[in-house]
């Protein structure tokens, strides 16, 4: 495999901590570059330490409400320029301004956790030492920024100071898209190792017959997980492609007829198609294993199409995806190989042959390791010009999803539904903030956060909580009390110092509840406070 090259050893002997509490290496850029403009993320400067004040009583209080939970992530596409950056080849701070932009809305919104797009086909939207540079960023494939930055060191600072997940999403096989013009650079695999990579219509496919370009996929992912504080690792429903037909209308067959031939001369052979899965099923359960292995609290999630095969259940009609894609979704739930599934149930719910609750439900079913069940809701339909669902069609789904034992969240797609049009905003749908689901399963011999060392000063103006700085905490949940009322807000672990109104709809306030949230959702005793 290709070796790291100077300049990014050289960054990463420069590199320092990037976000508000990231304990891994981060690719940093060049000290030279120009100050951060007020839309890019900062440091928060320190503050003095306030005496502490004693509360005015050590009665706790009873039935505090629990912090709501539930994940609302998004799909920021790169492949194509669909959401981001909005064209190839914009400037640096013109790319800049376009992610901010995006993290803002989304956390305007309420929504907890960005998908994004880093690796679309064999490329790079950051600094990868086996990939060259997206030609989606920067207008050429293999050129870097321009000054120079790491997008997603960038975007993982951007949205841990906002309070959002950052999941980076990778497409494993896929090594070129029809949408992109450009030459291949030299470093890309299709260059490097052209035995690996299959033509197949207008798409270049890294062979998944081939142990070495699974190989090669598992290092490219773990090269992220090693070096980027990212919270999740994301595959799509992309892993045999698609099939392409011919002018004929006839399916054309996948080129692997070389890697499958190597596989018949050993005895008991399994059919070509029990082998293609297999080949996943065996990448699949790698990949868990070795992110696993780098950082135990990194959730792997993969997004299937959403009907795992025809008559599955009964009413149900459609694409096959175990015999196309030869993607078994349903044996890597019952395995336990993913922390979460979102299967893309992109129908309406009205639609008998692939009903959304009857799917929803067909899934939940399968579920027999209870990870999170977060399906992915097709949100850009809504104000189509052609077969556009009306609004309410998202509002509806997200209830059902909201009722359904055993479903904890959702995933939009895709983040220019939320950009492009003003009636897109859903001010009732996500009213307030919600923490992730917890994900306990990958918490181990780990201990829960330990209960906050707060401090509390009152002054004439307002109430104001003092929080310590730590790696450990991504979230802090402040529970108000007014008068009867129970309010509760959410901020980034980052976050060093909250201003409480002494009065709120006329109530005076009475007391604060504080607990420290982990990367894992994991939620910490409540520190207490009496004003009053």
């Amino acid at each position: 495999m290709p070796s790291f090259s100077i300049q990014l050893w050289l960054l990463l002997l420069l590199g320092l901590l990037w976000g508000c509490s990231s304990s891994k290496t981060i690719v940093k850029e060049p000290s030279s570059r120009p100050e951060p403009t007020p839309q890019e993320p900062v440091t928060k400067p320190e503050y003095p330490e306030p005496k502490p004040v004693a509360p005015a009583s050590v009665e706790k209080f009873t039935n505090v409400p629990e912090a709501p939970r539930e994940f609302r992530g998004v799909w920021v596409a790169t492949v194509a320029n669909i959401d981001w950056p909005s064209k190839p080849g914009l400037p640096e701070a013109k790319q800049k301004k376009e992610l901010i932009a995006i993290m803002d809305k989304a956390a305007s919104l309420n929504l907890n956790a960005i998908i994004l797009q880093v690796r679309p086909a064999a490329d790079a939207l950051y600094l990868s030492p086996y990939e060259p540079w997206s030609e989606y960023l920067t207008g050429t494939q293999g050129e870097p920024p321009e000054p120079f930055y790491d997008p997603l060191a960038f975007a993982v600072q951007a949205a841990h100071q906002r309070g959002l997940q950052l999941h980076a999403w990778f497409n494993p096989f896929r090594a070129r898209h029809p949408s992109a013009d450009g030459a291949l650079a030299p470093g890309h695999i299709g260059q490097v190792h052209p035995e690996m990579v299959l033509r197949y219509g207008n798409y270049l496919w890294l062979d998944p017959g081939l142990a070495a370009a699974r190989r090669y996929s598992i290092d490219v992912i773990a090269d992220v997980v090693r070096r980027y504080d990212i919270d999740g690792v994301h595959l799509d429903d992309y892993f045999y492609p698609y099939p392409v037909r011919n002018s004929r209308g006839r399916p054309v067959p996948f080129p692997d007829t070389l890697s499958y031939g190597q596989e018949i001369k050993m005895e008991s052979a399994p059919p070509i198609n029990d082998w293609r899965r297999q080949n996943v099923d065996t990448f699949v359960q790698q990949l868990n294993k070795e992110i696993k292995l780098i950082d135990p609290h990194v959730r792997f999630g993969i997004s299937p199409f959403g009907i795992w095969r025809p008559g599955y259940p009964k009413q149900i009609r459609g694409f096959d995806a175990y015999n196309r894609l030869f993607a078994d979704a349903r044996k890597w739930l019952r395995k336990g190989w993913v922390d979460y599934l979102a299967p893309q149930l992109y129908w309406s719910i009205n639609k008998e042959g692939q009903s959304f609750p009857v799917l929803l439900k067909w899934w939940y079913e399968q579920n027999t390791h209870e990870r999170h069940l977060w399906p992915g809701l097709y949100t850009s339909k809504l104000g189509m010009n052609k077969g556009g669902w009306p609004k309410y069609e998202i509002e509806q789904q997200q209830q059902i999803v909201r009722q359904h034992p055993g479903v904890s969240g959702s995933i939009h797609f895709s983040m220019k539904a939320f950009l492009a049009d003003s009636s897109l905003q859903f001010p009732d749908l996500y009213a307030e903030k919600a923490l992730v689901p917890a994900t306990p399963w990958l918490a181990k011999n780990d201990n829960p956060p330990a209960k906050p060392k707060i401090r509390l000063q009152k002054s004439e103006v307002n109430t104001r909580l003092w929080l310590p700085k730590s790696s450990n905490i991504r979230w802090w949940v402040v529970k108000a009390k007014y008068g009867a009322h129970w309010e509760i807000n959410i901020y980034p672990g980052c976050k060093q110092q909250v201003a409480l109104a002494d009065h709120h709809n006329a109530d005076e306030l009475i007391g604060v509840v504080v607990t420290a949230v982990d990367e894992l959702g994991r939620e910490s005793a409540g520190r207490q406070f009496r004003v009053k």
